[in-house]
């Protein structure tokens, strides 16, 4: 994560460079939506316009390729469009993503956390039945003996 005026500066940038992608996308969308209109009633006096509407898409995916381009170090996990062809809202991902880390989180977490009540309750146990050799090892360890 960058930090600063420099990092401020290269999210902008990049934001600039996905907005770009999404006005040109919208575009898109809306020019197939207008052809799709023409040639579902076509006539044969709406030929200019449907020769203009393929010329606009024609244009158009070479715009989105352009943005294509700009954006070539992006890289989207499978599973987002996964959630989008189940009709899910992708911001949902990065949600559970979240969840999951959380979750495991707290698991390791609960694991370490007894790892270092059995290191203590171990050391105790064999302090009583080695109490010579346990001093040895908590000096090598450098750790003060208790009293």
């Amino acid at each position: 994560m960058h930090c600063g005026p420099e990092g401020a500066r290269a999210a902008m940038a990049m934001a600039e460079k996905f907005d770009s992608l999404e006005e040109h996308l919208e575009k898109f969308v809306e020019n197939i939506r207008q052809l799709g209109i023409i040639v579902s009633d076509f006539q044969p006096s709406s030929q200019a316009g449907l020769n203009q509407k393929l010329n606009f898409m024609v244009t158009g995916l070479q715009d989105i390729d352009k943005c294509r381009q700009q954006l070539h170090d992006i890289s989207v996990p499978l599973e987002v469009f996964e959630y989008i062809d189940q009709g899910r809202n992708p911001q949902l991902y990065t949600k559970e993503c979240l969840e999951r880390a959380l979750a495991k989180n707290e698991q390791v977490k609960g694991k370490i956390d007894t790892m270092k009540k059995f290191k203590s309750l171990l050391i105790q146990e064999l302090t009583k039945v080695f109490p010579e050799d346990m001093a040895k090892y908590k000096a090598i360890r450098g750790e003060d003996p208790p009293p």
